[in-house]
Parts: structure tokens; sequence; C-alpha cells
């Protein structure tokens, strides 16, 4: 079966097969939160992003090889309720970006930066720091060498628009100008975005509309 990106609460994961990474998605929690596991073909490392809700389901989807590290994109609540149990039954290193990091009840063991590169086994990701959901939301790029590259966005970019800034105009502006020059301007069209809820997209896809949503407003 081709990956489509379309999961439910409840039902299975959806797998990306890429040359170098194995990537499953799967949606839990009363807020439809996508959580994702990267496997590293090569070494069978594996890490997950955002330890959304129901530990059962996740630790089910990491399965016996565990996990080496556990990636929180941001500081909401609804990105972090398995984060504990998780850890625990794991020992994952945790991250997330620096300045969302004393806003999750789970001790960070590395903060973070703006271009940082965390690894899985072989396969290396850039992180890049978005500032207006949260103060420090990351997103992580995978360059496949291989392929297009691979976009995991949290909060801050999804199908139709970027995340949530609560009407803050001041936030709105930062999120859709940091989204605009580090994800856009720098990646091409093909790009996978996978965001922290719902379907998946690719920049190419959105990037007529950013326009649009700047004129809007959010």
């Amino acid at each position: 079966m081709a990956y489509t990106g379309e999961v439910q609460v409840g039902g299975p994961a959806d797998v990306h097969e890429l040359t170098d990474l194995m990537i499953s998605k799967v949606a839990v929690g009363p807020m439809n939160n996508n959580a994702y596991l990267l496997r590293c073909r090569r070494t069978g490392e594996q890490l997950l992003i955002d330890a959304a809700n129901e530990s059962g389901t996740l630790l089910e989807l990491i399965g016996s090889d565990g996990i080496a590290s556990v990636v929180t994109t941001h500081r909401h609540g609804d990105h972090w309720q398995a984060l504990a149990p998780v850890v625990e039954a794991t020992g994952a290193r945790t991250y997330a970006g620096r300045f969302d990091a004393e806003g999750i009840p789970v001790a960070t063991d590395v903060a973070v930066e703006d271009g940082d590169t965390v690894r899985v086994g072989e396969v290396g990701l850039t992180a890049r720091h978005l500032v207006g959901h949260t103060p420090g939301s990351i997103a992580l790029v995978y360059d496949d060498p291989h392929g297009h590259p691979h976009l995991f966005t949290g909060d801050c970019l999804f199908p139709g628009g970027v995340g949530n800034t609560h009407d803050d105009p001041e936030a709105f502006a930062s999120l859709i100008d940091d989204v605009e020059t580090k994800l856009f301007a720098q990646l091409p069209d093909e790009t996978w975005v996978y965001p922290g809820h719902g379907g998946d997209t690719t920049l190419g896809t959105e990037r007529p509309h950013l326009q649009e949503w700047r004129e809007r407003g959010w």
C-alpha cells in the first residue's frame, strides 16, 4: 500500500518507506495528534517525534527495539501527554527547542537550537526554530539524499496555513516570516510535510497561498 498520511485515532499506523529511513505515522488522543516513529534502516535505531498521547499505542508502535530519543516539537500539552511514560519505559533521551523546554514537564536532555542536527542512527535531521505558535517550536528537516526532503512541522505549518497564533499580530508575523524564510525559501516544492495534526501536504501545494495567508492574518 502506498503511503498517504491519512490516519485515524484507534487505527493502524501508515508507513512511509524511504531508502534510508522508515517513517511510521499514527494518530492518538482526543485532539487527533500525530506521532511519528523514525527508524534508521541501516542501524535499526529509532526516534519518536511527539509522544502526544496514548502511551500504550506508542509503545506498541515502538516495539521491542525501543527508541534512542524522543523529540517534542513544542510545549503545548497535547504534544507531551505520553512523554513521561514513554521515557520511563524506554530510557529515551529527550529533545526540545531551547525556548520551549521550560514548558515541558519532563526534563529536556538536549535543548535544540536553530540549525542543530538531531540524529537517528546514520540519518541526520536539521532543526529549524520557528517562533510564533510558541516561543521555541521546532521543525525537523530530513534532506533525503535519494529523493526529496521530508519536513516535520509540529503545529507551525498545516495544509491551508500556519499554526494558531491566537489573534496576536506580532506572533503571526513572526511565524509566517520564519516559515517562509526557513522552510519555503530553502526547500523545494516536492518537500513532504508531516504536521502535528491531520493529513500531510507538500510545500508545493501550499506555496501559492503564502500571500493569501499573510493578507488574512492567520
